[in-house]
């Protein structure tokens, strides 16, 4: 996942006491009185810019912020109200250019409020939320600065612009246009009432799902209980101090542990704490759903759109809801059919069992272990012990990138982090030349939200001369003192993934920070960090990392073997709760403003009804509404369905990269000059096409999926 953290480029707080000019700079000459003081307010002097973490105190932050902001109000009013004629010098460059302070700031502020944060940088989030989408309103609604805008918009073509000066220009009016630039002056203050609130509720989802994850941890006295957990497990979740053995939640609904536990008791004890954990008491995120909903839904209509989903889409690939449901189309029949023939086979197995029950959410991933043991004599317990951790990182992963790209990695004890857990690494050029620097953040802890996420600390961007500075972040379970930790192959995968998207931003080319790496379509986004993936099982790769963590032995050909045969096992559910929860998100997105939810969970019932998602019983979605983070606290709403376009577009690019060659230097030469450079400084469907050849199609992802 490529965390979206709503701030930076462009954001603009609105203060009532800072109308004039004057009152701008005066408040702002006030506020450098404290950059001395300020870490955060002075440029590092580590390598890259590093963030030097031994400086920061939460105190610093909140101070730090206003500041940022600002200068950017100061700026923005500057640019706006210059007499000077528009030029793209003085307007476009000068806004790449105002929040500088600002974005420093919140790229580090983000980092540490998501992946170690407190109640200090909790309660900073829920007060800054507001002013953050305040300050965006204040710029992206100041008519002055739109009219400079589209006066060079409007002339573009004269304006003898480079290609990705052009695009910028294009961005921005685009972006400007998007968020209501247009609008009436009353229409504008209702948007910028709605915008406020939308960020509060957000960051109070955010905040209420961590403790809710926290809160439903689930206990267990009698050891018993968890019959089926290795010895390395039980020790890792045993607590010394309270004498008992403790489960803490994963984000999405279905549970790791659930494969393994042969108490079906404990299972529905676990699975239910994962189910109900945001929907009753203080942790009930139910009303902020709602009332998130209906404010998008409003927000649309008042920017001239149908629902949101309409206007949120409409720099996308999809381009439209209609394109999206058409996609859901062309999976769900097939999805359905291959998870109701999983759900029937695991059934045949419980009843073999000697087993009077039918199956349950809570019973699948444990009777699908035992149905993949005997079809594929494949047990997740003999592969765990080849895939330690950081062996995976630096002899699988890295091995992948050195191959393709020709970088190299190298392991940095001398750049300050905001955790012990935290590793740093130098990343060189083929011929030595400095790359930029890559945190690997893997362990869970109570300070850590769900999930695995890609950003940055430090954009690249020649305008600032600048090198990335990347994070990845994971919530694998830590183990014991001196014990290692060991991965199943789907954390694996999770690893590749986000190193596709640090790789997205390593190789980003750009002038502007606005275009860099990254910052493209959400259903593009995913694409770099999907097609990383595949090479945690491509033989030359495996075969490097898998390594027995007591025996040092590779792992052998056989159950390599039993691996690629099982590739298409269970993949009717592993679609299909993904799809559900794309069709949840995108339905919540495409109500009408005038429609009134009355129960949320009604609601989503009726969804999955309606999407016919709710066929194969024992099929949850991956995420429940009330604590979907993507897309109620995060970048992701009515853009879920974004993992499966792009994962459309990595099955059809590695099996272009397949059939031409596979893991070799040009292949990767190609992919990274074509692709992972551009950023956003190209049509995205035409920079795939030029790269591929021609357009994507689906059947690569059925046949890898075994849905054809």
């Amino acid at each position: 996942m490529k965390r979206i953290f709503f701030f930076a480029p462009i954001v603009l707080l609105t203060l009532s006491c800072h109308n004039s000019k004057e009152t701008v700079g005066k408040n702002i000459n006030e506020m450098k009185m404290i950059d001395d003081k300020n870490p955060l307010l002075v440029e590092s002097v580590l390598p890259y810019f590093a963030p030097d973490f031994t400086k920061f105190k939460n105190e610093h932050f909140e101070p730090a912020i206003q500041e940022g902001v600002l200068q950017k109000e100061a700026a923005i009013h500057a640019i706006a109200t210059q007499s000077s004629e528009p030029t793209f010098e003085n307007t476009i460059v000068a806004l790449e250019k105002s929040d500088a302070t600002l974005n420093r700031v919140m790229m580090i502020f983000g980092a540490l409020e998501s992946s170690n944060t407190n109640d200090t940088l909790q309660a900073i989030d829920e007060k800054i939320a507001p002013i953050l989408a305040g300050l965006s309103d204040k710029m992206y609604l100041n008519v002055d600065l739109f009219k400079r805008i589209k006066k060079l918009y409007d002339n573009r073509f004269k304006l003898n612009l480079d290609k990705e000066s052009l695009k910028l220009l294009e961005v921005y009016y685009q972006d400007f246009e998007i968020a209501g630039a247009n609008l009436s002056d009353e229409n504008k203050e209702i948007l910028k009432r709605y915008n406020s609130r939308l960020a509060t509720l957000s960051s109070k989802f955010s905040k209420i799902l961590l403790s809710a994850n926290n809160a439903s941890e689930v206990k267990f006295t009698n050891v018993e209980d968890l019959n089926g957990l290795s010895e390395e497990t039980l020790e890792a979740l045993y607590n010394k101090d309270s004498k008992v053995w403790i489960i803490p939640l994963q984000n999405t609904t279905q549970q790791p542990l659930l494969s393994s536990m042969k108490n079906r008791e404990s299972r529905e004890r676990l699975f239910n704490a994962s189910w109900n954990r945001t929907n009753e008491g203080e942790f009930d995120t139910k009303g902020l759903i709602k009332e998130m909903v209906e404010l998008r839904a409003k927000k649309a209509h008042l920017l001239g759109f149908d629902n949101f989903a309409a206007w949120s889409l409409q720099n996308s690939m999809a381009k439209n809801p209609e394109n999206v449901n058409r996609f859901f189309a062309n999976l769900i029949p097939a999805t359905i059919s291959k998870a109701q023939m999983e759900s029937d086979e695991i059934q045949k197995m419980i009843d073999s069992k000697g087993e009077k029950f039918s199956l349950e959410p809570w019973d699948w991933d444990y009777y699908s272990e035992m149905v993949r043991k005997q079809k594929y004599d494949l047990d997740e317990e003999q592969i765990k012990p080849y895939f330690d951790m950081y062996t995976v990182l630096e002899k699988g992963v890295f091995f992948a990138a050195t191959k393709l790209y020709g970088i190299t990695f190298h392991e940095r004890s001398d750049i300050p982090v905001y955790h012990a857990d935290v590793r740093v690494y130098e990343i060189l050029e083929e011929n030595g030349d400095p790359l930029g620097l890559f945190y690997a953040d893997f362990f869970a802890r109570p300070t850590k939200r769900g999930g695995a996420w890609m950003s940055n600390f430090v954009n690249q961007s020649k305008l600032f001369n600048r090198k990335p500075v990347i994070y990845n972040v994971c919530n694998y379970p830590k183990p014991s003192p001196g014990q290692p930790a060991l991965l199943t192959y789907d954390e694996v995968e999770t690893m590749f993934h986000e190193f596709g998207h640090a790789l997205h931003g390593f190789f980003a080319n750009q002038q502007y920070p606005s275009l860099s790496g990254t910052a493209v379509a959400r259903d593009f986004v995913e694409f770099p960090s999907q097609i990383n993936e595949n090479w945690a099982l491509y033989p030359e790769v495996l075969k490097n990392y898998a390594i027995h963590y007591k025996t040092k032995e590779q792992i052998p050909q056989s159950l390599i073997d039993k691996i690629k045969k099982s590739t298409t096992f269970n993949q009717g559910y592993s679609l299909g709760e993904v799809l559900a929860a794309a069709c949840l998100d995108m339905q919540w997105h495409t109500v009408a403003a005038d429609t009134v939810i009355e129960d949320v969970d009604a609601f989503e019932i009726q969804i999955l009804h309606n999407s016919l998602m709710d066929k194969v019983h024992a099929m949850p979605p991956r995420y429940r509404s009330t604590y979907f983070a993507h897309i109620f606290g995060g970048g992701y709403s009515a853009g879920y369905y974004a993992y499966l376009w792009t994962e459309m577009l990595d099955h059809d690019a590695f099996d272009f990269i397949e059939k031409n060659g596979g893991l070799t230097r040009a292949n990767g030469q190609k992919l990274r000059d074509m692709i992972l450079s551009k950023g956003n400084t190209e049509d995205l469907k035409k920079m795939y096409l030029d790269w591929r050849g021609v357009e994507p199609q689906i059947e690569p992802m059925l046949k890898a999926r075994g849905l054809n």
